[in-house]
């Protein structure tokens, strides 16, 4: 690499970090974006957990509850931070016309988006922690080193498909105030035979059927694998993991999609 492009390079990389610092202030200046995002999956998490302490999940074997509903939740947690965030906040910026006047500054367009996800990414690695945290402190949850491959590949790549896809299906959101109605559509049902709130095992084989096709059964079942006190090894669950980065797939399809779309205009 030559003089003139390593400089590029470093000035494009500190324009990235700049953006990331930029990202981070706005997201948690948004007390409403914070609360949704952010808190709503650590309430939920005190009120079921609190709710069902001390019971045992059947269908998994009969494993301790909290067991099941921590890395459910985490999972809603992900969803919540990457895909949920970055669609509204993506329409928003669309339809404010920030993200035209971004191609008219010195930001290449490749690292405003590599900014958003990074900021997207520490935001999730909070998200994380907090639950995991208080999982352990409170609920009695156990963390195996062992089965910390499986839980942190299944992080990755659920951040990755999440991310992507909330950036792309913005392409499919009219205007910013429709995105809240339509993203939660495509999140709230599909949650609840998914198995974020309760096993969906003993479903109707239909709805299980529609859940497997979907990207939130596959990061739940992933993360509730890597903590289920019967699984050996290393906790990776290849089904998932396939699944998900199907998904990462489709969603970067989406989002180039997207990004290479008259900025202010929906599909």
């Amino acid at each position: 690499m030559n003089t003139s492009a390593s400089s590029s390079l470093r000035r494009d990389l500190g324009l990235v970090g700049w953006q990331i610092r930029y990202e981070q202030r706005a997201y948690w200046r948004n007390r409403g974006r914070g609360v949704f995002t952010f808190v709503f999956p650590l309430m939920f998490l005190v009120i079921f957990a609190s709710l069902d302490k001390g019971q045992h999940v059947a269908s998994r074997g009969g494993i301790p509850y909290d067991d099941f509903f921590v890395p459910g939740i985490l999972a809603y947690g992900v969803i919540a931070t990457t895909y949920v965030n970055m669609a509204i906040s993506t329409a928003i910026l669309r339809d404010d016309g920030i993200l035209k006047r971004m191609q008219g500054t010195p930001l290449p367009r490749w690292a405003y988006v590599a900014a958003r996800i990074g900021s997207t990414v520490l935001i999730m690695l909070a998200i994380t922690v907090v639950t995991l945290a208080l999982g352990v402190a409170a609920y009695g949850l156990q963390l195996r080193a062992s089965t910390l491959p499986g839980l942190t590949v299944t992080l990755i790549l659920g951040t990755a498909a999440f991310t992507t896809l909330g950036i792309g299906i913005t392409r499919f959101i009219p205007n910013a105030e429709a995105a809240p109605v339509i993203i939660n559509l495509t999140v709230l049902p599909l949650t609840f035979i998914s198995s974020i709130w309760f096993p969906a095992d003993n479903m109707p084989k239909v709805l299980r059927s529609v859940a497997q096709v979907f990207p939130i059964r596959p990061l739940a079942d992933g993360l509730q694998h890597a903590f289920d006190p019967r699984t050996t090894g290393t906790g990776l669950n290849g089904s998932d993991l396939r699944s998900l980065a199907i998904w990462t797939v489709i969603g970067i399809f989406l989002m180039f999609r997207f990004l290479r779309q008259p900025q202010g205009e929906a599909a």
